[in-house]
């Protein structure tokens, strides 16, 4: 198993990448700064949302996965029940009406 960045240092990152672009962020719960799982949730601002969560792919590759997609309440509903599960939980909301969320993103994907 690679060495991973701890979980702190790679949201500082990811945000930053995100002002780059000029595309809104926050972090809406603050998990583990060492090991916590990272969700963030895609808001278009058209009370529609997506979350997304880090796997781990067969041939080890770590890709972004959509875990809820639909109302934006119902996707909240999904992202308090994993921060109830796993209070280590990271969650990141990206406002962007374009859609943009940057993580397919080389460095970030």
């Amino acid at each position: 198993m690679s060495p991973r960045l701890a979980t702190r240092v790679w949201v500082d990152a990811y945000l930053t990448r995100l002002r780059i672009e000029a595309i809104p962020a926050f972090i809406v719960a603050r998990g583990d700064p060492t090991a916590g799982a990272v969700l963030v949730k895609l808001n278009p601002l058209d009370g529609t949302a997506r979350a997304f969560q880090r796997i781990t792919a067969m041939d080890n590759r770590r890709p972004w996965d959509v875990i809820a997609d639909g109302a934006e309440a119902d996707v909240d509903a999904v992202l308090s029940s994993q921060r109830r599960f796993d209070p280590d939980i990271w969650v990141i909301e990206v406002e962007d009406r374009a859609g943009r969320h940057m993580l397919d993103e080389p460095g970030l994907d």
